[in-house]
């Protein structure tokens, strides 16, 4: 049996664009002698369309689209993830389902049972879940059909599961052949390699093949990486797509030939990719094709735009200076060579005058060493805004900030100033790993992309005489391990002091993360791409207005 993973970038509510795909992989697929094509999770609407699932016209047409494609599917039988009315006027009205067409007949759905509502994921808050299983026989074969979250619960594999029913297993039960699982699964670290092992691991288990079939593209800050997979009934993967980039391919199923050149075994490469991806379709399924960045001479802007250059090619982004009375000729040579090595467009707008003139017209004296005058070192960062939204206006360029993860995670960031833009590119990446990636790029590159001066230079703000982050934050190298294991492991504080750090660090630092004016500003800041479980955003819901504090015995 030869079958086709059709591994697609969806855009939400591009019905036409969607089905599009779909139809261009199926006709590949039939040039291919393919039997089976499979497509991943909500490939028509697009999967994270959230609250027009619940609007009544899209409830209303949910089934009639699959009427465009099933007359392409002759001498070919198609999995393609879809939404179905329910026909009842109780519970949720749609269906998450799998539609299964054969030579032009559609044999009807699989519905999802297992409705995620952790992390990025709120499923049922639009479907209703099935408790109905069904095979389908195509040929003499029994096809068993399961959408996502219905794979991940194996019992075999996770040592503590959130659902007690296995829908994979039942339909394993009623005598499948094969498994087919359409997905719409995110990126974040380490996903890729659990996804695979997993895979692996039922396929061996349960001695049958298993076709996993994963989105790919960024919708909003969510990313998903692709990286479909087969594997046969030894476990064996014997296709593996590439990860963050369609892909439309065929194998033979017993072909018996391991394939894994989706997996890189390079966790940095894969961020610096999932990032790349990100931009790119923030920037082009919103309608932009040129970006501005304020360019600081630091580390954070540096490698935002280093990634932007990638996605959006270099003639596209513009790095805009903008030195005040507190910039070193550091930050402005580094940033000058940052954007000669990129072959960015480079504009220079000083605030120096503007900063001047507010100063005097507020009343306010200037920033000193150790002096208390933030809102002097905020009107800077604000004047800074002000100038990108401006261009942002007047060129059509989409603004990308440049705040990383740990500052954005305890406050250390100024709103309307620093925090504004349309895409938080590093909004999911810890200053460690910022320093990480940027080694990377240079390494893999060959040279030095970003500046060696920019990356071993020390981190400040510039906003005040001689002025550094370690005089308000504990040193990166200890902040950020704690950060990890509280937003990713959502380990307690007696967790992450058992595992080595200080007490009172652990609790000076989840008290900023979890401080009310904090919180308010996480609230307004841009989509931020994700990269890790539980991160901010979307998946992170924390209220405004509150009194919990971290201390020891709370």
């Amino acid at each position: 049996m030869r079958v086709t993973i059709g591994q697609i970038n969806t855009t939400n509510g591009d019905i036409d664009g969607n089905i599009a795909k779909i139809v261009s992989a199926i006709r590949k697929a039939k040039s291919e002698n393919s039997d089976l094509i499979v497509f991943p999770e909500v490939a028509i609407h697009g999967y994270t369309s959230q609250d027009w699932f619940q609007d009544p016209d899209i409830i209303e047409n949910a089934a009639l689209h699959l009427e465009r494609i099933m007359p392409e599917t002759t001498g070919i039988t198609a999995v393609i993830g879809t939404i179905r009315p329910t026909g009842n006027n109780d519970g949720r009205r749609l269906f998450n389902c799998a539609a299964v067409i054969n030579d032009c007949q559609l044999l009807g759905y699989a519905d999802k049972t297992l409705l995620p509502e952790y992390d990025v994921f709120d499923d049922p808050r639009y479907f209703e879940p099935s408790d109905e299983r069904r095979i389908f026989e195509i040929n003499g074969l029994k096809l068993g059909v399961v959408v996502c979250e219905d794979f991940w619960n194996d019992k075999t594999f996770w040592r503590e599961r959130l659902y007690v029913n296995d829908p994979t297993d039942e339909v394993i039960a009623m005598g499948a052949d094969l498994i087919v699982t359409l997905n719409a699964s995110p990126y974040n670290k380490g996903k890729i390699k659990i996804r695979c092992d997993m895979v692996a691991h039922r396929a061996r288990d349960q001695k049958i093949p298993i076709v996993l079939v994963n989105l790919v593209g960024g919708n909003d800050g969510i990313i998903f990486d692709g990286s479909s997979l087969i594997a046969d009934e030894e476990g064996d993967i014997i296709l593996q797509a590439a990860d963050f980039e369609e892909f439309v391919e065929t194998v033979e199923l017993d072909v018996r030939k391991p394939d894994n050149r989706g997996v890189t075994g390079n966790e940095l490469e894969c961020i610096r990719r999932a990032l790349v991806l990100g931009i790119r379709d923030y920037a082009a399924k919103n309608n932009f094709k040129t970006a501005v960045i304020g360019l600081s001479g630091g580390i954070d802007s540096a490698l935002t735009v280093a990634l932007a250059a990638e996605a959006l090619g270099p003639e596209n982004v513009l790095c805009v200076l903008m030195p005040s009375p507190f910039s070193s000729e550091g930050s402005i040579t580094h940033s000058k060579e940052l954007i000669r090595n990129l072959g960015c467009v480079g504009r220079i707008e000083p605030i120096s005058d503007t900063f001047e003139t507010l100063l005097k017209q507020m009343g306010l004296d200037k920033p000193t060493r150790g002096g208390e005058n933030l809102a002097a070192e905020n009107m800077q960062s604000r004047i800074r805004g002000v100038i990108l939204m401006a261009i942002s206006n007047a060129e059509g360029r989409l603004v990308l900030s440049t705040g990383n993860k740990s500052e954005l995670a305890v406050g250390y960031c100024t709103l309307y100033g620093d925090t504004n833009g349309g895409l938080a590119v590093l909004g999911d990446v810890l200053k460690t790993e910022v320093w990480a990636l940027s080694r990377h790029i240079n390494e893999a590159a060959g040279r030095e992309v970003i500046p060696n001066s920019i990356i071993d230079k020390m981190p400040s703000a510039e906003l005040a005489p001689n002025q550094f982050d370690q005089d308000s934050l504990p040193p990166y190298e200890l902040m950020d391990p704690v950060l990890k294991m509280y937003f990713e492991q959502k380990a307690s504080p007696t967790e992450i002091i058992v595992a080595g750090h200080d007490s009172d660090l652990v609790y000076s630092i989840l008290n900023k993360v979890e401080h009310p004016s904090n919180e308010f500003k996480r609230r307004q800041l841009p989509p931020a791409l994700i990269i890790s479980k539980n991160a901010i955003g979307v998946g992170r819901r924390r209220p405004v207005t509150h009194k919990y504090r971290r201390s020891p015995g709370s």
